[in-house]
This record gives structure tokens, C-alpha cells and sequence, in this order.
């Protein structure tokens, strides 16, 4: 898992489900998710449904980062992501 994931930084664990047929980190790094940032929310660039907080982002950051990335995946794939973590 660690190879594969950012187990050792600040998630909240996986962010969206997959939807049916589908796994959300692909539709993810398709939508040019990889990496994006809002102050120190960021998408993880080692698995992209992880959300990792580099130290001050809020909650309020995090849901917005997320937000950016549903709005993201839906303009480039037509899917909707649904949010695993609970908010």
C-alpha cells in the first residue's frame, strides 16, 4: 500500500466512490486533477483520490478542492463522483 498510496501524509483516506465501471482516481488524473492545489489542499500526485493537507488547509479548502475536482471529472468524462468521506 505505501508504494501505491500516501499513507503517510494527512488524508482523509479515499475521497470519492467509484462509480459503477469505473475507478475514481483514473477519471481523476484524465481530468488533469494530478497535483492540483488549492493553498496547502492538494490532490495527491502518488493516488489522486486522496486529498493531503500540507499543514493549514481548512476543511472549508479541502471540500473546495474537492468541489474543483467533481466540476473537473464531469466536464471531461460526464461522470459524477460522489463523496466517500464524510463530510
Amino acid at each position: 500500500r505505501e508504494e501505491s498510496q500516501p499513507i503517510r501524509s494527512r488524508t482523509g483516506g479515499s475521497t470519492f466512490r467509484n462509480p459503477d465501471g469505473h475507478k475514481a482516481w483514473e477519471l481523476i488524473d484524465k481530468a488533469g486533477c494530478r497535483g492540483l492545489r488549492l493553498n496547502d489542499a492538494q490532490v495527491s500526485e502518488k493516488h489522486c483520490n486522496f486529498l493531503i493537507n500540507h499543514g493549514s488547509a481548512t476543511a472549508a479548502e479541502l471540500e473546495a478542492l474537492g468541489e474543483q475536482v467533481r466540476e473537473r471529472v464531469k466536464a471531461q468524462s460526464g461522470m459524477v463522483l460522489e463523496w466517500e468521506i464524510k463530510r
